[in-house]
């Protein structure tokens, strides 16, 4: 009779994954939002693993999760694997395709800031593809198939490069510029505003500080939607002038007040630090760095 022996178990490496993320950031909802699944499925995930190896590896309470003590011996090892494993992949994807980089930005700065740069961008760089996805969120290099992140930040960590100060202005078409003589005047206008980000209450604050303000108007989730509205003339927008600059230029939108206000945010790019010997990789970081300060 012949003797055919399970050699070893077969590795789940999606409940791994799902394991060293949820270690990593500090729970199932955290590790859902970089694996791009539910926290519901990582929770499936991980009982997989604790049914296989017959061990709690979380511990369940109100608040959320937590490791145990076996999870928290294996979480440093399953970090450094997993970074290897992206790190090939990623070593792979560039021989593959070594004049193709990725960047990765907010939907904002996809459309108002990267978009109208791309033609200028394509012909200082060559041979070099870029290609662009807009997310909300900066993602992590080492677990995503982007090269270069450019977001919106308080303040630059190590490794990260200024590409442009964000700066506050109300904006509108000069039909209706005519009509305002002082910041009060906004009082009985229209004013446009993203209803995530506070920049009007950002501006009102340094450029009218003794005057009580509160801007009434329709308000978008998308920045690009606001722009087009007061292209249209719907009203006074809060612009941040790196992303409404080629409407600036134009006159197509002036500034009725002159009262300019830094946001307090900058936007930056950053890469893996290994990025740094990729020719490719590195040329676009210099070039996005070189296209917002030429602008300034």
């Amino acid at each position: 009779m012949s003797v055919n022996p399970q050699i070893r178990n077969t590795l789940h490496l999606n409940a791994l994954r799902a394991l060293e993320a949820s270690a990593r950031l500090g729970g199932f909802a955290q590790a859902a939002g970089e694996l791009l699944v539910t926290p519901g499925a990582v929770a499936a995930q991980i009982k997989i693993l604790e049914a296989e190896y017959g061990a709690a590896l979380f511990e369940r309470h109100a608040k959320g999760v937590r490791l145990t003590p076996l999870g928290e011996s294996v979480k440093t090892d399953l970090t450094l694997a997993f970074d290897a494993i992206e790190a090939a992949a990623r070593n792979l994807r560039r021989q593959a395709a070594p004049h193709k980089v990725h960047i990765v930005t907010s939907p904002a700065l996809a459309e108002l800031w990267l978009g109208p740069r791309v033609p200028e961008l394509a012909a200082s760089l060559g041979s070099i593809d870029i290609s662009v996805t807009a997310v909300e969120e900066p993602p992590n290099l080492k677990r995503s198939a982007f090269d270069i992140c450019l977001f919106y930040i308080d303040r630059l960590e190590k490794g990260y490069r200024l590409v442009e100060e964000e700066e506050l202005e109300p904006v509108c078409i000069p039909s209706l510029a005519e009509q305002l003589r002082h910041p009060s005047d906004l009082s009985s206008t229209r004013c446009i505003a993203d209803v995530v980000w506070e920049d009007w209450k950002v501006w009102a604050a340094a450029a009218m500080p003794d005057q009580p303000f509160s801007p009434h108007g329709p308000g978008f989730s998308l920045y690009s939607v606001a722009v087009q509205q007061a292209l249209l003339g719907a009203g006074v927008l809060i612009g941040r002038r790196s992303l409404i600059r080629q409407h600036l230029e134009s006159g197509a939108l002036v500034a009725p007040f002159k009262k300019t206000v830094p946001l307090g945010l900058k936007i930056a790019t950053w890469l893996l630090p290994e990025s740094r010997n990729n020719r490719a990789v590195e040329g676009v970081a210099e070039a996005l760095v070189r296209t917002g300060s030429s602008r300034e």
